[in-house]
């Protein structure tokens, strides 16, 4: 959950994460010499389609022209992004391996499973891609128009209504256990592999709810085919003047998705560093910055040491509604 002071720091970040500037030079040659010399592969623990896969797909090609390589993103979906996380936890530290994630397996499931075949504090933050608001959103066959309504329709139907996340321990899951615990409704949580089919069901109406990407759902909201109730910024966004921020009916309830850039450990931070400042001028160009607002999604672009501050945050956070939510996973 953000706070209007965190996202105002780290969207100064964006604009500032150039003028922090490394001598990578030498420190690149002391890490093995000239990097890099060949295809660069950007793990996704994410389905193709969805805004997780989306982020880096849209900046691998700039990308690949700045550093002189090619780009590839090698989809690994599985296990809340547990497959993906592992495979880059092994990976050789070499710089042609990396990982854009959203949260779980970043900061959500060191919390959230017993055990975990990776440590995420051993990974190398190179920086934080976007920022992205979710959203309340219904299947149009529920009979309520407010947040109001909606609490109350919840409570005296208590376990009939679902809710779709992309999967155990997402940001949307997580959002949804938090508004239960904030306005003691009872719903029933719905798992997908990703945002696509998540969102594919609840536009069937074979679940009724879902905490999801503003953007993804903002043509169907405009065919009337979904039903936005509030946006989980911690205020309203420009773009939807009149779609309350759910933080004014229920206080506590902000949620902001994150999509990072991470490298396995040990890598050397000289790489990090070229890596996050090459990112950070992509994010700046005024096309990619346009190609992001069309998937609702705010470039960022902070250092690799933003990056780390900003993920033990996220990681304390939601350790505690997991706690207090008593969630776990099977």
């Amino acid at each position: 959950m953000l706070t209007p002071r965190q996202n105002r720091r780290h969207f100064m970040a964006a604009s500032l994460a150039l003028g922090a500037a490394w001598p990578a030079g030498g420190a690149l040659a002391q890490a093995g010499g000239a990097w890099p010399q060949k295809l660069i592969r950007i793990v996704v623990p994410n389905p193709a389609g969805g805004t997780a896969d989306l982020l880096p797909r849209l900046i691998s090609e700039q990308l690949g022209i700045r550093l002189g390589q090619s780009i590839i993103i090698d989809n690994r979906p599985g296990a809340a992004g547990n497959i993906a996380a592992e495979y880059l936890f092994n990976a050789e530290p070499d710089g042609y391996t990396l990982m854009a994630a959203p949260p779980p397996p970043l900061s959500i499931n060191v919390s959230l499973y017993p055990k975990l075949n990776y440590d995420p504090a051993k990974f190398v933050p190179i920086t934080i891609l976007a920022l992205v608001p979710n959203a309340l959103m219904i299947h149009p066959s529920l009979p309520v128009q407010t947040v109001q309504e909606f609490i109350a329709y919840a409570k005296a139907n208590p376990d009939k209504l679902s809710y779709a996340s992309q999967g155990n321990g997402s940001t949307a899951h997580l959002t949804a256990e938090l508004f239960k615990l904030k306005t003691g409704t009872r719903m029933v949580h719905v798992p997908y592999k990703g945002d696509a089919p998540a969102m594919a069901d609840l536009l069937a109406g074979h679940v009724n709810v879902m905490f999801g990407n503003v953007a993804a759902a903002a043509a169907h909201v405009r065919s009337g085919k979904l039903r936005l109730l509030a946006v989980t910024s911690s205020k309203r966004v420009a773009s939807m003047p009149d779609i309350p921020a759910l933080n004014e009916v229920v206080p506590g309830v902000v949620a902001v998705a994150w999509f990072a850039l991470v490298a396995p450990p040990r890598t050397p931070p000289a790489i990090a560093a070229r890596l996050s400042a090459t990112v950070a001028d992509i994010l700046r160009s005024p096309d990619i910055a346009r190609r992001y607002a069309e998937v609702g999604a705010q470039p960022v672009g902070d250092t690799p040491q933003e990056m780390a501050a900003w993920m033990k945050e996220d990681t304390e956070r939601w350790r505690a509604v997991i706690k207090a939510g008593n969630i776990g996973v099977d």
